[in-house]
């Protein structure tokens, strides 16, 4: 497997592996964040154009991806998938293991993302990587916003949280 920034032409297969990934919700009853829309292909060309999109390879294509921002002076996580055909072999860890390099060499102090509480590939698995849940007297103006943002998509429906990790 090799990390490498994701290619324009790759876009539709990044929105391909976000809805196979996000099947395996309904088994929670959330269906609805399995039937939801992957990011467009503008927002994922902006990610990829900034330098913010990420893709794991295995064979020349890819089978995971992470977007990310910078917020608050923390590389923010904003989506990490992978294809279930290749969950649980770290592919999901490498990624954010890459992002969390290159955030330190850029002087970022932390790697920050919000989540759902509950769903065990989610805050369960991101502690084992070394996050810690926020307080809300923790949240920074800008994971605040991004908590609102996901409030108005209904998100809050089911128990979410902020993480952070520090480099």
């Amino acid at each position: 497997m090799r990390i490498r920034p994701a290619l324009t032409a790759e876009l539709p297969l990044l929105q391909t592996i976000e809805r196979a990934a996000g099947e395996s919700f309904r088994a929670l009853g959330m269906d609805s964040v399995a039937d939801d829309e992957p990011p467009a292909l503008a927002l994922l060309e902006t990610y990829r154009a900034g330098g913010h999109a990420w893709v794991a390879d295995e064979g020349g294509h890819p089978v995971a991806y992470l977007v990310s921002d910078v917020i608050d002076g923390a590389a923010h996580i904003e989506q990490v998938t992978v294809h279930p055909r290749a969950a649980r072999r770290g592919v999901g860890r490498a990624l954010i293991e890459d992002l969390a390099a290159r955030a330190a060499g850029r002087g970022l102090g932390a790697l920050t993302l919000t989540t759902f509480t509950d769903v065990p590939w989610n805050a369960p698995y991101y502690a084992r990587l070394g996050f810690r849940a926020l307080a809300e007297a923790e949240l920074t103006e800008g994971l605040r916003k991004i908590r609102r943002e996901e409030a108005d998509l209904g998100l809050d429906h089911w128990p979410r949280v902020c993480m952070r990790r520090e480099l």
